[in-house]
């Protein structure tokens, strides 16, 4: 069992690939139960969270934990992300060849979260 840092970001679609591997996936909670949470992922698939989520818990979560099947995930590290939740991406020209391709929360670039050179993916 490969639980070793960094966490693969996973969607349900994704989970199956890494079943007793350290994962992290956001969730939309749609119940919750004593020692589980059931929600759906980004790719709108169902998946169970099995361990203790915080008190009060959000709409949207993330988890990170050990995937243990190809629909369950043993959490142990919640974050509440709020009940509503989006993600947008705009690009900034930093030169007149590249370009880095931002993650940024309501259309607000100051408010940017993951930035990347898109030649450091290989798109250009």
């Amino acid at each position: 069992m490969d639980t070793s840092s960094p966490a693969a970001f996973v969607n349900g679609g994704l989970l199956r690939m890494y079943v007793g591997r350290k994962v992290r996936a956001v969730i939309q909670v749609t119940r919750s139960d004593v020692g589980s949470v059931m929600g759906k992922s980004t790719d709108d698939r169902q998946i169970v969270v099995k361990g203790s989520p915080p008190v009060p818990l959000t709409t949207y979560v993330e988890v990170i934990g050990v995937a243990e099947n190809d629909d369950s995930i043993r959490a142990e590290t919640w974050t509440n992300f709020g009940d509503s939740f989006g993600t947008h991406f705009c690009s900034i020209r930093i030169s007149p060849d590249i370009f880095e391709l931002c993650k940024c929360d309501h259309f607000n670039v100051e408010d940017c979260i993951l930035c990347f050179k898109l030649d450091d993916l290989g798109v250009v």
